[in-house]
């Protein structure tokens, strides 16, 4: 970690701490001594191979999984405090839902509410009010009645993350959010992200294109079943780092799959 980021975060509140947890799955280790600090208002990239651990951070981090060892803290609290707190929000790039069932828009956003509702999940008017605003975010109002079905890819994403919008957390984990979307779809986001970090949230975003690395986070993290090093982007996304996270071979630029061809970090 650079002294530049030990500075930043000792004058900001961190939003995540991640201290040497372990993670197994039926005995065998899918993330070990993996240590993490991100500050407030800041955007992260999560790079790394296929199965090097960045879902297995992802689920750790909104307490989907129970590491066997180590600890997390989410704005200075405990993990449970977090989550009865909806600090965290998680947009995973294949989402759970049927989109052949007759469900709208709306009510997927309202999903989002749920955590801040009493147990009959009855909408108050300022659950109504936090769902009208993250679809206006999203520019999706107009589709508010649709079945979420109905909706392209890219649309569907807009969708999911006003689900997590209306959810008003201080930290969103975002798996792949440029995955399959297009051009109007991407900018929206990549703005809204800007706007998130204005706002003093932490975004730690998992993707294969290197090229948003670059294009707009403050801070990478690489991983391989652990942390090998996070930073300024600027110091820490080098060919050496990236090679190395990439098991010696090397990443194409854009689409993250590794080759034996020669990386060039531009």
């Amino acid at each position: 970690m650079t002294d530049l980021l030990v500075n930043h975060l000792n004058m900001r509140m961190l939003r995540i701490e991640v201290q040497d947890i372990c993670v197994e799955y039926n005995g065998a280790l899918a993330l070990y001594d993996a240590s993490l600090r991100l500050p407030e208002a800041c955007i992260c990239g999560l790079v790394g191979m296929n199965g090097a651990g960045k879902t297995t951070l992802f689920k750790a981090l909104m307490g989907f999984v129970r590491p066997s060892r180590g600890r997390i803290r989410i704005n200075g609290l405990p993990l449970l405090k977090a989550q009865l707190d909806q600090a965290v929000a998680y947009v995973p790039q294949n989402e759970g839902i049927d989109c052949s069932f007759p469900v709208s828009v709306w009510d997927v956003v309202m999903m989002g509410r749920y955590g801040s509702m009493n147990f009959l999940r009855i909408p108050r008017e300022s659950d109504r009010r936090a769902v009208l605003h993250a679809l206006e975010r999203v520019d999706l109002v107009d589709y508010k009645d649709r079945p979420i079905g109905n909706l392209s890819g890219g649309q569907r994403k807009r969708a999911f993350l006003a689900r997590a919008i209306a959810q008003r957390a201080s930290v969103l984990l975002l798996d792949e959010p440029f995955s399959g979307v297009d051009v109007r779809t991407e900018k929206l986001m990549a703005d809204l992200f800007l706007q998130f970090r204005r706002d003093g949230k932490t975004i730690l975003i998992s993707t294969h294109d290197l090229s948003h690395v670059r294009e707009f986070c403050d801070l990478v993290v690489l991983i391989n079943k652990t942390i090998l090093a996070y930073g300024e982007t600027s110091k820490i996304f080098t060919s050496e780092n990236l090679s190395m996270t990439f098991g010696g071979m090397h990443p194409d630029p854009i689409s993250g799959v590794a080759s034996s061809g020669e990386y060039q970090n531009e």
